[in-house]
């Protein structure tokens, strides 16, 4: 037997060399997977298969790289000569050569997601349809799905069920733009990503010799990451391996409790369903984990044990119990970001961790932007994977844009950036020509754009954009930053531009521009010297002039050694030795998307999964009871997720402020194990509820004595906030944590005379 397979466990050795017919292997996180895939096709080379008959399927061309250097380590220069790629990479060489069997060209056009989009976007104005009605990008994101679920545009246009769906969601020329769009893409030899795959299923399909022929070649199939397969891609491999008389050898390997990614099409069934398609099938289950302590490792069984629909499995390690697991409760977000790099700072001074070993992950890539500024403030160096700084997102620099010429009416860059966004019917070449007027007759542009006049279509798209901005500058002086901000961002037509898309993307740039009113609002709201010295200069000038403090500053001092921030869905296959998981609340994590629909939970928890296994060592679970979300001040439940990990696993760490008594009530059927109320006196128990008054929550005062049913009798050391926000820094001898910051109108504090 070959000598690395000496590196092996017992079932990873029998996942390696079991070569022959379907076989699924089950890889828990930080269960081995990449070595065991890549020592399958070493050991294969090592049977004497020669390289050009195994065909490995990825889904980045990162992981492609990494297999065949790993398998070169063990097997030498054959390992070059495998056919190791993404699903997209290996079959479009194949479509090279095959184009023209279907009517391409061999050397088509790969169109990028920008090029389909402007494509759509085109046979929309061409055909005078509603672009409200029908958002580029969110045809596209359709027409996608379509195709990953192998149907093309006439199968479409004869579903009934489909155009019946289309017209209630008014699109009911939906069908057509597909056909359009598949007819111009065929007239330019151009294919779309998605194409790549539906066109290579459509070359198998209608030409049995091809099928044939690569079935030949390619003799053993090996699949990473099989639980992130669609419906199309999962059909390729069925047209390849499964045939009267195929050997059949298909080698997948995932975990259905890592399937993460429906919203791109994939499919759990894939994996569930696996061995009904392949009879015979051999199962191995990864289930040593060596990545994470114990602590994480049975949190994390707790947690998927509550899904429906799973290959049941139980990971397990051999290494110590570690760290408990951390929760942090704060009054607010901008709390939970402060404390959680508070934590930070204390895991670098204790720990000695170097920044590159933390990671803060979030649910939605909007919840970057008060760990960003509360990062910056301890000049703790950090980088945004998986997307941008939150204040280089282009929809948030849209809206600073507005403002920032609100403000100013010389800040040209702002200018050009919002004359004709969203579209006005303001050109480049009227750009163009202004900017020459203000350049020969020493003017700013802004000055420019009030002398351009006449009836052309430009000239009163310019009189309504001048009518509009001089209608914000009025109100400088009348609004507040928020509700000033909010007003730009309506009447520009910024915030209806951002709302009309329903794609993924869209969704997420529409939560970024309302991160960025949050903010604001936050801003306008807080007695805290958030963002400036001067607490009381609450216009719209200050807020622009500090958040210039975060966003110029430099993104990159040569530092190579950064805390990571990133979405759940970023960090997948990633691990740290500490991770500060954020954001614990219902409709958040899980998300308010999921709330209708168990199998949408059922992925938010597999989500939660993937997070809380990217630890090593070190992991806080942190949640808000209070967070600005559309503008207002909401009051959050802690995620049911929260509540499912065995207390035995957890602590909450020294020092923390905990406002138990505001805490929602648990939903039906939930434990509400985090909701458990500290050790109280029994001197405090004694407050009798029936003749219990709570006084109203606006008459609470530093100094005065109040009681509280629980925690009996306390001094109000200090009372922070306003109106609705107020929290009060109370001082209860009778118990064992004594100082406690509650949000008062939660609270039922009664006045002692």
């Amino acid at each position: 037997m070959a000598d690395f397979l000496s590196s092996l466990n017992d079932v990873q050795q029998q996942a390696v060399t079991t070569t022959e017919g379907p076989v699924l292997v089950i890889a828990g996180p930080g269960s081995g997977k990449t070595r065991v895939l890549t020592y399958r096709i070493a050991w294969l080379l090592h049977k004497g298969v020669p390289p050009h008959a195994i065909l490995a399927l990825t889904f980045t061309n990162k992981a492609a790289r990494e297999m065949k250097e790993r398998i070169a380590k063990v097997a030498g220069r054959a390992a070059s000569q495998v056919w190791a790629g993404t699903f997209h990479s290996l079959f479009s060489r194949i479509l090279r050569l095959e184009a023209e069997k279907i009517g391409f060209p061999r050397d088509f056009t790969i169109y990028d997601t920008e090029d389909s989009k402007n494509l759509i976007a085109a046979i929309i104005r061409e055909w005078n349809l509603d672009k409200e009605a029908y958002p580029a990008n969110a045809v596209r994101h359709r027409i996608s799905g379509a195709k990953s679920n192998l149907i093309t545009p006439r199968m479409y246009a004869q579903d009934q069920e489909r155009l019946q769906s289309d017209t209630a969601n008014r699109m009911p020329l939906f069908y057509k733009i597909y056909e359009g769009y598949y007819q111009r893409c065929l007239k330019a030899g151009a294919l779309d990503f998605d194409d790549l795959l539906l066109q290579f299923y459509r070359l198998l399909q209608e030409h049995p010799d091809v099928a044939d022929h690569y079935r030949q070649r390619f003799r053993y199939v090996l699949v990473d990451e099989f639980q992130d397969t669609n419906f199309l891609q999962y059909a390729i491999l069925k047209k390849l391996t499964l045939y009267p008389g195929s050997p059949r050898n298909l080698c997948a390997v995932g975990d259905d409790a890592q399937s993460i990614y429906a919203f791109r099409g994939a499919t759990i069934d894939n994996i569930l369903h696996f061995e009904q398609d392949y009879a015979g099938l051999k199962t191995f289950k990864l289930e040593q984990n060596y990545r994470s302590t114990r602590h994480i490792v049975e949190a994390a069984n707790k947690v998927i044990g509550h899904n429906r629909r799973q290959i049941r499995k139980t990971i397990w390690t051999d290494q110590e119990e570690g760290h408990r697991i951390r929760v942090i409760r704060a009054i607010n977000d901008t709390e939970e970001g402060r404390r959680v790099t508070d934590q930070i700072m204390e895991l670098k001074n204790r720990e000695h961790l170097p920044n590159h070993e933390i990671a803060i992950l979030y649910r939605t890539n909007a919840q970057s932007r008060i760990f960003e500024e509360h990062l910056r403030r301890h000049n703790i160096p950090y980088r945004i994977y998986g997307g941008q700084s939150f204040y280089q997102r282009k929809e948030v620099k849209d809206l600073i844009a507005y403002l920032r010429f609100v403000v100013n009416a010389r800040d040209e860059e702002s200018l050009k950036r919002v004359i004709n966004f969203p579209r006005r019917g303001i050109g480049d070449s009227t750009m163009e020509g202004l900017a020459r007027q203000a350049s020969d007759q020493g003017l700013t542009l802004w000055e420019s754009v009030l002398r351009f006049g006449g009836q052309t279509r430009s000239g009163k798209a310019i009189a309504r954009f001048v009518d509009m901005v001089n209608g914000f500058r009025e109100k400088i002086t009348t609004l507040n930053a928020y509700d000033l901000a909010l007003w730009v961002a309506k009447t520009s037509g910024l915030y209806d531009e951002y709302a009309s898309d329903t794609s993924v993307e869209g969704i997420s740039r529409r939560e970024n521009l309302q991160a960025l009113l949050d903010g604001i609002k936050e801003f306008t709201e807080s007695d805290e010297e958030v963002y400036t010295g001067e607490a009381t200069d609450k216009s719209l000038s200050s807020y622009l002039q500090n958040i210039a403090l975060l966003t110029d500053a430099d993104e990159d001092k040569g530092e190579t050694d950064f805390v990571s921030l990133m979405s759940v869905h970023a960090a997948k296959g990633l691990e740290f030795e500490a991770v500060f998981l954020v954001g614990l609340e219902e409709q958040l994590f899980p998300s308010f998307m999921s709330m209708n629909n168990p199998d949408d939970i059922d992925e938010e928890r597999r989500l939660f999964y993937v997070a809380i296994t990217r630890a090593k060592s070190h992991l806080w679970l942190t949640h808000a009871l209070s967070r600005y979300r559309y503008g207002q001040m909401r009051h959050n439940e802690v995620s049911r997720f929260l509540e499912e990990i065995d207390l035995a696993s957890a602590e909450e760490p020294g020092g923390v402020r905990e406002p138990q008594v505001q805490m929602a009530t648990p939903r039906s059927g939930v434990s509400g194990a985090f909701r458990t109320a500290p050790t109280v006196a029994a001197s405090a128990r004694k407050i009798d509820p029936t003749t219990f008054q709570p006084s109203l929550p606006h008459q609470i005062r530093a100094g005065m004595k109040v009681l509280h049913l629980k925690f009996g009798e306390g001094e109000v050391r200090q009372v922070e906030g306003q109106t609705d926000n107020r929290v009060a820094t109370i001082v209860f001898p009778d118990i064992d944590q004594p100082e406690r910051r509650i949000m008062l109108r939660f609270a039922k504090l009664q006045i002692v005379e």
